[in-house]
């Protein structure tokens, strides 16, 4: 016994929709994986030039506007 031919081919059609799908988001998750590194990195810069400017103005508030700043106490 088979399926009719439009069965089947229904039933492929909707696997394939089903592995691209799946394809799809592996391609999205590694680009997510990839992104989520770069932030953690820019991130890390970004406590180091806080840490440098903490270390040569001591605790301040920066207005990155204009880069004016005033003291923390």
């Amino acid at each position: 016994m088979k399926l009719e031919e439009k069965e089947l081919q229904g039933l492929k059609d909707v696997q394939s929709k089903t592995q691209m799908f799946l394809h799809d988001i592996g391609v999205l998750e590694s680009q997510k994986h990839n992104l989520l590194h770069a932030l953690a990195q820019v991130s890390g810069e970004q406590q180091e030039m806080i840490k440098a400017l903490e270390e040569k103005y001591g605790k301040i508030e920066i207005d990155l506007a204009d880069g004016s700043y005033t003291k923390v106490e």
